[in-house]
């Protein structure tokens, strides 16, 4: 089998109106999966799911706020009353937050990160989890960042919800490896996203920017939103059956420094 052949597996991915989970679910699509996949952009996720289903894809497509335990519920329970089971989970939702010193961050967007990147990883584990128990298994991604893993000035907010994926992420491998369910996070560095482009203006023009944040990386260049997500198909294979418990960095040997 091909470390990238999906077929007949049924995979989840929350955030996929755009970025990394739209890109994710058109690789997954063309490599034979079955696609449950949710979004709080309805216009947006409404086209990926016509765009998935003209290729021929299986796909359920499910409105909803991962911060919502009851929408990440919902969104197991449908993957697996219409396909049986549930293979591969993606906990790919995310925010970001505007470059804020730690002194002057509000409440608001302390919550913000909280309740949409660290909620939504719990509520997505806790009932992905248990969908795979009752199954042989299965595979979890969430995805965090490099300011998961190290310090990550004036956005401290992000950095702390991101540390979080990580011990969230741990834990939860710690507890189920033994049902045979492979938990993992993945950390990119700074990538060609539009959350990521968005994020950035107001701040200084994007070309200086991206310039100076390169800078931070051996490669001397961002990331490319294709070469997450190559790295995602990879983590989640089902040819890839050790890996457990990891939060792989792709950030162009930053954290080799």
């Amino acid at each position: 089998m091909s470390l990238i052949d999906y077929s007949d597996k049924v995979v989840l991915i929350t955030g996929a109106a755009s970025g990394f989970g739209k890109l994710l679910a058109e690789k997954l699509a063309g490599a034979g999966a079955k696609l449950a996949i949710t979004d709080i952009n309805r216009e947006g996720l409404a086209q990926v799911g016509e765009s998935l289903r003209s290729r021929g894809a299986e796909v359920i497509v499910r409105h909803g706020n991962v911060a919502r335990e009851a929408d990440c519920q919902a969104l197991v329970e449908a993957a697996a009353g219409q396909f049986g089971r549930l293979d591969i989970a993606v906990n790919n939702a995310g925010v970001s937050q505007d470059m804020t010193a730690l002194i002057d961050t509000d409440e608001a967007t302390l919550e913000r990160q909280f309740n949409v990147n660290v909620k939504g990883v719990f509520f997505g584990l806790k009932y992905q989890v248990r969908q795979m128990l009752k199954q042989d298994g299965g595979a979890i991604l969430n995805v965090s960042s490099m300011a998961g893993l190290g310090g990550a000035p004036f956005i401290g907010a992000y950095a702390a919800a991101k540390h979080a994926v990580i011990g969230l992420t741990k834990t939860a491998a710690a507890e189920y490896g033994k049902d045979n369910i492979r938990i993992n996070a993945i950390c990119p560095f700074f990538t060609m996203t539009p959350m990521f482009i968005d994020s950035g203006k107001g701040h200084m023009d994007n070309e200086t920017a991206f310039k100076t944040l390169a800078k931070g990386t051996p490669l001397k260049r961002l990331c490319e939103p294709e070469e997450v997500v190559h790295t995602m198909l990879m983590i989640c294979s089902p040819e890839n059956t050790y890996m457990n418990g990891q939060a792989i960095a792709v950030d162009g040997g930053m954290s080799a420094l």
